[in-house]
């Protein structure tokens, strides 16, 4: 058994700023190695608006991973037209919602959310911009619609955070690789696909 997994929310900033990266770890692996993805939920539903500190706290967390990863850009307009919500697991279980017609809709619906927040300035704390996401990626509205809103569907999302934790995860993005010797987590680098592999490749 070798395991790679992947745990992320789509509207994780460190996470948009590590996905080209995330891509070249996975096209790098052995041949052996699955590759499972997680939700961890980063903030539960809410309709009150963000408070200004947090804002101002996140506009500057975009800004330290733009200086930390060359190439990832911010669209900071989301804060001008956009009314915030810390708020991420309806952008969570519009990815379970999505994996449900298929399992390459579950790291599409992530990137597609990832684009719409970060540089379309579209907010995915919003059920109606999820589903605009789900008619651009040409999934049956009606069907992802009734998942989204499923029961079953935030069941899936709340196991999902609780094997976050039983893994030992409490950030994001997170790496953990199993094997049959036991659990192990990969170091994160946001700018180089190697050290990551050249670890995986040892285990």
């Amino acid at each position: 058994m070798k395991k790679l997994i992947y745990i992320h929310d789509p509207m994780c900033s460190w996470c948009w700023g590590f996905s080209p990266v995330l891509k070249q770890v996975i096209a790098g692996l052995p041949s052996d190695v699955e590759v499972v993805r997680l939700l961890g939920g980063l903030a539960v539903d809410t309709d009150a608006p963000m408070p200004v500190a947090m804002q101002k706290t996140i506009q500057s967390t975009w800004r330290r991973i733009e200086s930390t990863i060359p190439g990832i850009k911010f669209n900071f307009d989301f804060w001008k037209i956009s009314q915030p919500r810390r708020s991420t697991y309806p952008a969570c279980r519009a990815v379970i919602a999505a994996r449900q017609q298929g399992a390459e809709f579950d790291e599409s619906m992530t990137q597609t959310i990832q684009e719409a927040y970060y540089q379309q300035a579209r907010n995915p704390s919003d059920e109606s911009t999820l589903i605009e996401l789900a008619a651009e990626l040409d999934l049956d509205v009606d069907r992802f619609t009734r998942d989204l809103r499923d029961d079953n569907t935030q069941e899936l999302l709340l196991y999902e955070i609780n094997e976050t934790r039983r893994l030992g995860v409490d950030s994001f993005p997170s790496l953990v690789f199993l094997t049959d010797a036991g659990v192990r987590h990969i170091p994160i680098d946001y700018n180089d696909s190697g050290p990551m592999l050249e670890m995986i490749c040892l285990l």
